[in-house]
């Protein structure tokens, strides 16, 4: 219900949109149309009436020479020559070039002398008509049509457009002559446009919501596959992957999209391959404590020796616990972000009492442990931690390295960065292993078979405090010759 309702509310948008759009395009392209022919009917106006003045004076002059030929003078010449006027003009009018306009003659004191009909007379323009003929310039009027946008809905109505010439009359009187054109012709090219500017509008819109729907469908069908990839991620299937599409953003977005639920899927693993370890790892020392606590309940009341084995056991198996859950504690820590503190300090220092730390624990094994000599190198970061570091490394060295082998933490710098190196003498590690060494629980298959102790988390820890670091860590090891451990951390600066 949720999609429909948003493919109708896109619908909606798309459609008002599209109006919004191509209708003001359209009448946009109506109004300009309208005020062309308007500005046609205005020249054609006065170019008519320029004309129509022409055809005035010489029927003027022809009526007074009918009057002056009849012999007539004074008030009976002015008369006579103003009813051949009247005559004279409508076959002149006739012409080509004038039918598309009214004409009316007016005389000085603005009574009518002529007109072609009641078309060509507009007695509210008399004070235009009375200032042509008091300035001797031609004026204009302006009779409004029908407005700009009922010719949208109905025929186009221009209005008319009223020329006022100032012309003389027989007698030497001061008329005027009123041009009324009518455009009907620049009307039927309005009517004429309406109907094909109507119909491309509504096909502009059509196609235009069409597009946009398609493009839409496009994106809610992106939608509705990141809702499926959403709701398998939450069910716990992390195997819904989403349509790489082309080259777009769009394709970007589910490509990154991909990534990210692959990345899921990775973590997913691990943690479920962290969970069985860990489970693993701690039913061992779970199973002893419970077999011996058995044999204390059935024995260690009567037998001595029994009671003591068990406690002792009991004790070793309850301190590996401890160490088990000390190391996922770190892990854990370290999944979460490592705090860091800034300070500076010697380098060398706290390797030469991490160095003296490891030979006296595996002092028995009689292995020779080489560091830096007195001098120091000093650099800004957390001591505590790349202690943590070096201890993890030099125990895993002088736990595999047999007796009578060598230890050695070497460190110098190298531009901004410090590098320290911890190498051993012992079995080596097969390069099948190397790829998986940092990973959590991980143990070397002849690690596992010699009973070493340890839970394979300590690498894992290491790498998680370099990492927070900014550095790198690194291995290279050859069976039978011995393993080589490279940090990398940054020298770091006091602010």
């Amino acid at each position: 219900m949720r999609d429909w309702s948003l493919r109708g509310w896109l619908l909606v948008v798309s459609v008002m949109f599209a109006v919004l759009v191509v209708g003001g395009v359209a009448l946009t392209t109506y109004v300009i149309v309208s005020d062309g022919m308007q500005v046609v009917v205005s020249d054609t106006a006065d170019r008519v009436s320029v004309s129509a003045l022409a055809v005035a004076h010489e029927a003027i002059a022809t009526a007074q020479a009918d009057a002056d030929a009849q012999g007539l003078h004074g008030s009976a010449a002015d008369v006579a020559a103003r009813r051949a006027l009247a005559l004279t003009l409508p076959d002149a009018l006739e012409r080509p070039g004038f039918t598309d306009a009214a004409y009316a003659v007016y005389g000085e004191d603005g009574e009518l002398v002529w007109s072609t009909g009641p078309q060509a007379l507009h007695p509210a323009q008399s004070e235009t008509r009375q200032e042509a003929a008091a300035t001797g310039e031609p004026t204009r009027s302006l009779l409004p049509g029908g407005g700009l946008i009922t010719g949208l809905f109905t025929d186009a109505q221009l209005g008319t457009s009223v020329v006022h010439v100032p012309l003389e009359l027989p007698g030497g009187e001061q008329g005027v002559l009123d041009v009324t054109y009518i455009p009907s012709n620049e009307e039927l090219v309005i009517d004429a446009v309406r109907l094909p500017m109507t119909i491309l509008a509504l096909s502009a819109m059509f196609i235009m919501v069409v597009l946009m729907q398609t493009s839409m469908v496009w994106v809610l069908n992106l939608v509705e596959d990141l809702r499926r990839a959403a709701d398998s991620i939450d069910a716990g299937r992390l195997e819904e992957r989403l349509p790489e599409g082309g080259e777009n953003e769009i394709g970007d977005l589910a490509r990154s999209l991909n990534h990210l639920i692959e990345r899921l899927q990775r973590r997913a693993a691990a943690q479920s391959r962290f969970v069985a370890d860990a489970s693993h790892e701690l039913a061992t020392p779970v199973a002893g404590i419970r077999g011996y606590t058995s044999i204390l309940r059935a024995w260690g009341a009567e037998d001595a020796t029994v009671r003591d084995e068990a406690i002792d056991a009991i004790d070793r198996e309850s301190a590996r616990m401890s160490r088990l859950t000390s190391d996922l504690l770190n892990l854990l820590q370290a999944d979460q972000g490592i705090r860091l503190r800034t300070e500076q300090f010697d380098l060398n220092a706290v390797a030469r009492e991490r160095l003296a730390a490891t030979a006296s624990r595996y002092i028995d094994k009689d292995i020779e442990f080489e560091g830096p000599e007195d001098e120091s190198l000093v650099m800004v970061g957390d001591p505590e931690r790349l202690e943590d570091v070096m201890s993890i490394l030099l125990d895993n060295a002088g736990k595999y390295t047999p007796e009578g082998g060598t230890v050695a933490l070497r460190t110098h710098r190298r531009r901004d960065e410090i590098i320290m190196e911890i190498s051993d003498t012992g079995k080596g590690i097969p390069e099948a292993d190397l790829p998986r060494l940092f990973d959590r629980f991980f143990r070397t298959d002849s690690a596992r078979a010699e009973g070493e102790a340890g839970f394979g988390l300590g690498l894992a820890i290491a790498k998680n405090i370099v990492d927070s670091m900014g550095g790198t860590i690194s291995v290279e090891s050859e069976v039978g010759e011995g393993t080589m451990f490279t940090v990398v951390v940054p020298r770091g600066r006091l602010a």
